[in-house]
């Protein structure tokens, strides 16, 4: 069996993976630096290369060029401490196997080798085009694992043509996952043309998006291209296309089955190579059900679906987040960037933003903007934003709103407060048999929750619930949850 070599600068993390190499007994070798990496590769090939991206004497990207060019076969699973996208895009478009982001929890880097090391065996090549590595863009920011999944999808997705549908909440930073698509496509030289469906007036809508003819209609005083045409040869972004009247979507789906258009008024049909990315934050099927929304259409759409998560499942980005949106509103201004406290940090830390990464940008903007001091403490937030953290009750409307996957213990007061409230009132209320209802809309929100997290997989929800197999089947049988 040929060895696993490590390459990292940081001394520690060497010998974490020797130690966990020597254990599954894996043979390994390790280096500090890519220089002396290139030199045994010329003596030797490893079954499976794993390196640090930045290090002092050369660059994990680099060294990953150089050895694709001379051993297109072999797995190179990256490291990075540095989760912005272009290091997971460029990581994964350079031909990495894959890339694991730090501080990794060492049983599953060990199974990332071990599935490396499988992929070295059938021989096969996982490599892509080189694209350089743009330090220089943020546009998207995250370390929690669900934004690594998106990470992932966009590299990819990095060489596809294909429609891509893109769901999620308002505010999670859907057009920034289109444009990022596109910018690392091989349509990237092409126009990005953005349309929201819901920001345009109905009965301008079809002029907007296929254009018109001179004189098609009152005011149509010239000729006019619509946002297909101006989209050849590169990516139309069709956002919250949920909200599309039914009557147009007849017309999308035409030009999206047959590349084929007419402006309003016009007799010539045109033709026009576009890539379609869509977005909404509309349950789409439901739409389907209810009427509002043409299935064909849906499926033409959703060829591959990407789902942005909202921010209260990835928390742990909050801090970084914050800090990256004080110092962008700070140069956008043209004044110092302020620090927030830890105390700031954490207090933002647990709020829910329903508004999401948008919500968080506009409350760094108000900071920024409303704060006297360059040290802004807890008492600096504005009072609303206090207010929607302290009196977040999970339970409204007689329900209970399950919290996401990610959130901190101390909603636990919020909750148990909104339990009680609701108990109150239904025992007021003179309804019987109290403990029983409130009891079942309990499990069936931690149920739910547990299944969301583990994207539906039963046995993994009741490992983690804490629970058996057997039991969790039943409680679902029992509450009417369909996985």
């Amino acid at each position: 069996m040929k060895t696993v070599w490590i390459v990292d600068d940081d001394q520690s993390i060497r010998w974490v993976l020797e130690k966990a190499l020597t254990r599954e007994n894996i043979p390994h070798k390790s280096f500090s630096n890519p220089n002396d990496v290139l030199d045994a590769l010329e003596k030797e090939v490893p079954q499976v290369l794993i390196s640090d991206i930045r290090m002092p004497r050369g660059n994990g990207l680099d060294l990953l060029q150089n050895v694709k060019e001379t051993h297109p076969l072999l797995p190179i699973i990256i490291m990075t401490a540095y989760s912005d996208l272009d290091s997971a895009v460029s990581a994964l478009q350079g031909g990495a196997f894959e890339y694991l982001t730090k501080p990794f929890d060492i049983n599953k880097a060990i199974e990332l080798i071990r599935r490396a090391i499988e992929q070295g065996e059938r021989n096969q090549s996982s490599s892509k085009d080189v694209n350089g590595w743009r330090q220089d863009s943020t546009e998207i920011i995250g370390q929690a694992p669900a934004m690594q999944e998106v990470f992932r999808a966009i590299g990819r997705l990095a060489q596809s043509h294909s429609t891509v549908l893109i769901t999620g909440e308002s505010g999670t930073g859907k057009e920034l996952v289109a444009q990022a698509l596109h910018k690392h496509s091989p349509r990237a030289k092409g126009p990005f043309i953005s349309f929201s469906t819901a920001a345009v007036p109905k009965d301008l809508l079809e002029s907007e998006l296929f254009g018109h003819e001179r004189g098609a209609f009152p005011g149509a005083m010239t000729l006019r291209r619509g946002r297909f045409e101006q989209a050849d040869g590169g990516a139309l972004f069709l956002d919250e296309i949920g909200d599309i009247p039914l009557d147009l979507q007849t017309r999308l789906l035409r030009a999206l089955t047959d590349g084929h258009f007419y402006r309003v008024g016009g007799q010539d049909p045109i033709k026009a190579n576009v890539r379609i990315i869509a977005s909404t934050h509309h349950h789409l099927e439901a739409r389907v059900a209810s009427g509002d929304f043409r299935e064909d259409l849906l499926h033409r759409l959703n060829v591959i679906r990407l789902r942005m998560p909202p921010l209260r499942e990835r928390a742990e980005d909050i801090p970084v987040l914050a800090r990256h949106f004080m110092l962008s509103c700070a140069k956008s201004l043209g004044v110092e960037p302020k620090k927030l406290s830890d105390e700031v940090l954490s207090e933002i830390g647990v709020m829910p933003f329903p508004g999401n990464v948008r919500q968080l940008e506009n409350l760094c903007h108000w900071l920024t903007v409303m704060t006297a001091s360059n040290v802004i403490v807890v008492s600096d937030l504005p009072s609303d934003i206090l207010t929607q953290a302290n009196e977040q009750p999970m339970l409204l409307q007689g329900d209970i709103t399950t919290a996401a996957p990610s959130t901190p213990k101390g909603y636990v007061i919020d909750w148990e407060t909104g339990l009680s409230r609701l108990a109150v009132k239904m025992l007021q209320d003179g309804e019987v048999e109290v403990y029983d209802a409130l009891s079942s809309k309990f499990e069936k929100a931690v149920l739910q929750a547990a299944l969301e997290v583990t994207r539906g997989r039963r046995v993994e929800a009741a490992q983690r619930l804490g629970i058996g197999r057997n039991t969790i089947t039943r409680k679902l049988q029992e509450l009417g949850i369909n996985d």
